[in-house]
């Protein structure tokens, strides 16, 4: 099966259930194809969790969703031993982590504690528990979402944390044409129930080995340098773009070019993925933030002023 192909059929199948969102569906198919994960922030009552959810039944991946409250515990999350009387032997309970894919819901509500204890997984794909280590299943993505309009109770993300998304979107509202659909499909049934899987976990690793063959330009290479320094010189940034950042972007953009049925990147591609992949990682100016200016108007507005280079 060809990138294109699958990318479509997955994002037909999940359009079963979440209506309008065939971009969002594609982003975060990219973020797994490129190993990354993925931060969604948005209000309440959109579908987060479902598109989550038909996800993994279009790839046929194991799920798990992890509520984060102000009481869970690290152990919750990555696992324990316990003592079984049966055996007298120690054993491990895993976690919600030990999962294709993972929900980590209303992350910013839990303890800065808890949030770490995702950090090991997210960079090595691994969990440690009592000094032993766990390889995670493959392909592992961690799907976190976060309300952006609440801040009672809760722990905003630091940045070094907010480095280690790859990318970060929303959904937004449907339209009125769409949410008519939404009622109509939801009156009698539950679309998410008879959802059947379209592609498999295999699937999705073959196609990381194809987005490594994918031709990326030094000029690409260099347009991405360009926009990282652009915002460490930038007065309305105080943290620019890590090399991190920049090597997500390219990822990205290879991944993108994959999907679009091309074995070479352009700038294209870049400009497409760059908010998506960078505006995350910024760390804005007191200044800006009392004028009221976004990372994303911040990074389109240095993108607009960077020359496209010119790709044969």
């Amino acid at each position: 099966m060809s990138a294109i192909q699958l990318v479509e059929n997955v994002k037909k199948n999940i359009g079963k259930v979440i209506v309008g969102k065939e971009a969002q569906a594609e982003e975060m198919l990219l973020a797994l194809v490129c190993g990354g994960h993925v931060l969604i922030e948005d209000v309440p009552g959109l579908g987060k969790t479902t598109l989550v959810t038909a996800l993994a039944r279009s790839l046929n991946c194991t799920y798990s969703r992890i509520q984060f409250t102000s009481d869970l515990l690290p152990s919750d999350v990555t696992g324990y031993t316990a003592f079984n009387p049966k055996t007298g032997e120690r054993e491990v309970c895993f976690g919600g982590l030990m999962a294709q894919i993972v929900l980590a819901d209303e992350i910013n509500r839990t303890s800065p504690k808890t949030q770490s204890s995702l950090l090991e997984a997210m960079q090595e794909a691994q969990l440690t528990i009592d000094g032993k280590t766990y390889p995670l299943p493959t392909p592992f993505i961690v799907l976190a979402t976060q309300n952006p309009v609440e801040h009672t109770g809760t722990y905003p993300l630091p940045e070094a944390q907010l480095d280690r998304f790859f990318m970060q979107i929303s959904l937004g509202y449907p339209t009125h044409e769409e949410e008519i659909d939404i009622l109509k499909r939801n009156m009698r049934a539950r679309p998410i129930d008879e959802l059947e899987p379209v592609a498999s976990a295999e699937d999705i690793l073959a196609l990381r080995e194809e987005r490594k063959k994918i031709i990326c330009a030094d000029a690409v290479l260099d347009y991405i340098i360009q926009i990282a320094e652009a915002t460490r010189k930038d007065e309305r940034i105080s943290l620019g773009i890590s090399p991190r950042g920049c090597i997500a972007l390219t990822e990205a953009a290879m991944a993108n070019a994959l999907f679009s049925g091309r074995d070479y990147t352009l700038p294209d591609d870049v400009q497409k993925l760059a908010v998506h992949v960078l505006a995350h990682r910024l760390v804005l100016d007191r200044r800006s933030g009392i004028r009221g200016e976004s990372r994303s108007s911040i990074l389109t507005s240095i993108i607009r002023e960077i020359k496209v280079p010119a790709v044969s």
